[in-house]
């Protein structure tokens, strides 16, 4: 058996991860300004991260949900106070794929209605939703095939009004900055317009904050930019700095019932350490201010070259946008600089993600390899 080939792979074999650099079986050493999609929130192996997944393999790594688990509540618990989301219920599943897949079921369940809208050059894992993320014909035609899934362009508030007046769509989906899509922020005006016309047609708004959320903007989820406050936010990625788990941030309009979600792997012991060791690790290093200020200073520092058209995004989320494909650009850094960088769906846009821990000397090496090869 072989592996089935859907990503195309750099010739390079990470062997180990520490602080915000990666190493290679030759024992290379790569400066992670991508921070695989957004995944490496504190740093690779941080050793708060290390100790407390080390310690809870040593006496038990899975349970079903079927048991009382401590720590799904202390995580919940600490979630809610960093997030501001106190309030809120969590529910713990793997992924963001999962994490949006029962959004959309919870939304369905509340009003009754199938129909969703979401927007062009979103991303919402691997969904039925990815149609808007990728320029293949046969998955656009595989998904066009339904008329469940309206999109509409970042903007046209007046198009989806329109779309919800006929009290069919059950939910909005909405990512608080579009990550794969290339680094697109819908603005605050455009997101409280969304709400609105939301509560006015009984459907639910759901922000999607997998990539865009946990610290990564400066605050704990990009949407908090805007005076909004979503029925449901999805999380995952940087929740577990490598570890797969992700959640559904759930408004207490809302009410839980047995069955009525399930997961076989969501909150188990091993994900549970990994998440509070994330939330433990922000907390005593501040690592919002921290991705807050050194993405200003980054922006700052390129907001003047000529070649670059666009800058956009906030904090560590961010886009630069060029006049031609960045294919090159990328692969030169990574060849003759050592940096990892990311791209998007827009082939001219270069995605940098790199963890909340990354500091001004490391920003400054980025800034000056890109500043030599433009």
């Amino acid at each position: 058996m072989k592996n089935y080939k859907v990503y195309p792979l750099f010739d390079i074999t990470i062997e180990k991860g520490e602080g915000n650099y990666v190493y290679d079986t030759a024992g290379e050493r790569y400066l992670d300004f991508y921070g695989g999609h957004a995944v490496i929130s504190i740093g690779h192996s941080h050793p708060t991260y290390v100790t407390s997944i080390t310690e809870q393999v040593n006496k038990i790594g899975f349970y079903s949900n079927s048991v009382q688990i401590p720590q799904q509540e202390e995580l919940a618990e600490k979630l809610g106070v960093l997030s501001g989301y106190e309030d809120y219920d969590l529910f713990l599943c793997n992924s963001g794929a999962e994490a949006n897949e029962n959004a959309l079921k919870l939304a369905s369940f509340q009003n009754g209605r199938n129909k969703i809208v979401a927007f062009k050059n979103g991303f919402h894992g691997r969904t039925s939703l990815a149609v808007a993320a990728t320029d293949n014909p046969k998955i656009q035609a595989a998904v066009n095939a339904t008329d469940n899934i309206q999109l509409f362009e970042l903007g046209d508030l007046e198009g989806v009004k329109a779309a919800l007046a006929t009290k069919e769509v059950a939910c909005v989906i909405i990512e608080g900055i579009q990550g794969v899509g290339g680094i697109n922020d819908p603005g605050a005006a455009f997101l409280e317009g969304l709400q609105k016309a939301c509560k006015e047609t009984g459907t639910i708004f759901i922000l999607d904050e997998v990539q865009s959320g946990y610290g990564r903007t400066g605050k704990f989820f990009a949407h908090q930019y805007a005076d909004v406050k979503p029925d449901l936010i999805t999380i995952a990625k940087g929740m577990g700095n490598g570890f797969p788990i992700g959640g559904v941030i759930i408004s207490p309009d809302f009410e839980a019932s047995f069955g009525q979600l399930g997961t076989t792997f969501g909150g188990n012991h091993l994900a549970c350490a990994a998440g509070l060791a994330v939330l433990d690790v922000m907390k005593a290093e501040n690592l919002m201010n921290n991705s807050q200020q050194i993405g200003d200073y980054i922006i700052s520092q390129l907001k003047d070259i000529k070649s670059i058209k666009e800058i956009r995004g906030k904090g560590l989320l961010l886009g630069l946008e060029f006049e031609d494909s960045v294919k090159e650009l990328r692969g030169e850094l990574l060849k003759k600089y050592k940096i990892f960088t990311g791209a998007a769906t827009n082939p001219k846009v270069l995605r940098l993600l790199p963890p909340m821990t990354i500091t001004k000397t490391e920003a400054d090496i980025f800034i000056n390899a890109l500043t030599d090869l433009l």
